[in-house]
């Protein structure tokens, strides 16, 4: 017959803290190493005036089921200024492996210099890089009555910044959308829930191989 060892408290702390430990490096590796997708967007990407959970952010985070976490730091009224001072902070709390930049909209809304927007997003392109992270751009128009010359400005800060950082680039998030009566907002400016949808659609080719290079296997998902 074995002779019993008798275990004291402290040893029953040692065997417990062993067993956490063992089960920790048992978990599955993707558990805790799934990617980090950041969206740095304003109103457009914060659900304005639609419950938040029928927002494209959330509809992304749904159709990735788990196989990424989308941490949504759009804030209503956002500049790419505001944005720019906002991310240094998300980047060390966050990790992000994959940053989404949706900004701008406000600034053309004000009437910013073009030149203003093009030095914000190209600091936020390189603080996320610099981090670590890969970035896709989306893009957004503003209304004709701005005049053509600001309105090309505005719009093709977009376009040489995704050629001189070589980032994808999304060129009008709201591409179908936006002089779609039935699916925009009264104010003219932000889409309604049912245009959710036709949102993530936009973005989602330019956004599905970084997610793939990151190991999310999204066949398997049927995407």
């Amino acid at each position: 017959m074995r002779k019993r060892i008798p275990v004291g408290r402290g040893g029953v702390a040692v065997i417990l803290c062993w067993a956490l430990l063992w089960l920790l490096a048992a978990a599955p590796a993707g558990a805790a190493e799934r990617p980090v997708v950041l969206v740095m967007g304003d109103s457009l990407s914060a659900a304005y005036g639609i419950e938040r959970e029928a927002g494209w952010v959330h509809l992304l985070a749904e159709r990735l089921d788990g196989a990424a976490r989308v941490v949504n730091a759009s804030i209503s009224g956002e500049t790419s200024g505001g944005g720019a001072a906002r991310l240094p902070a998300l980047l060390r709390q966050h990790a992000p492996d994959i940053v989404l930049l949706e900004l701008g909209g406000n600034d053309g809304l004000r009437g910013l210099p073009p030149g203003q927007l093009h030095a914000n997003l190209a600091a936020m392109i390189e603080a996320s890089r610099g981090a670590g992270a890969e970035v896709l751009l989306l893009g957004i128009d503003i209304p004709p009555n701005y005049g053509p010359a600001y309105r090309d400005a505005f719009t093709g800060v977009f376009r040489e910044l995704a050629e001189r950082h070589a980032v994808p680039l999304v060129p009008f998030l709201l591409e179908g959308v936006a002089l779609n009566d039935a699916l925009m907002q009264a104010d003219g400016i932000h889409p309604k829930a049912a245009a959710q949808p036709a949102l993530l659609d936009n973005v989602w080719p330019a956004l599905a191989p970084l997610l793939e290079a990151e190991g999310v296997a999204l066949a398997a998902r049927g995407e």
